[in-house]
């Protein structure tokens, strides 16, 4: 099977530095711009540190007064994770 390949756009958008809003910096530990691929990896490690995903229900998570204001509600599936983090990120220029 030949090997699909990536468009170079995407990769570019992808790296693209964004600024987060005073509420996402302060899950992300920092108000420095940071790529779309970074936000979700230490999005989902500040998850995995504070237990804040249901143990029952392994795809919902369970925000703390931290995530409240970004996810914008106590509970959130992990699909719709992205799209509440998307609000909270400003291209810069």
């Amino acid at each position: 099977m030949p090997k699909k390949k990536t468009n170079p756009a995407f990769l570019k958008m992808a790296q693209m530095p964004l600024k987060p809003s005073p509420q996402l910096a302060e899950v992300l530990g920092s108000p420095a711009p940071i790529s779309r691929p970074q936000v979700a990896k230490k999005v989902w490690a500040y998850i995995k540190k504070h237990k804040l995903q249901d143990p029952k229900k392994r795809r919902e998570i369970v925000a703390d007064e931290k995530l409240k204001p970004v996810f914008g509600k106590a509970r959130l599936d992990m699909f719709q994770m992205t799209k509440a983090i998307s609000k909270h990120l400003k291209k810069i220029g």
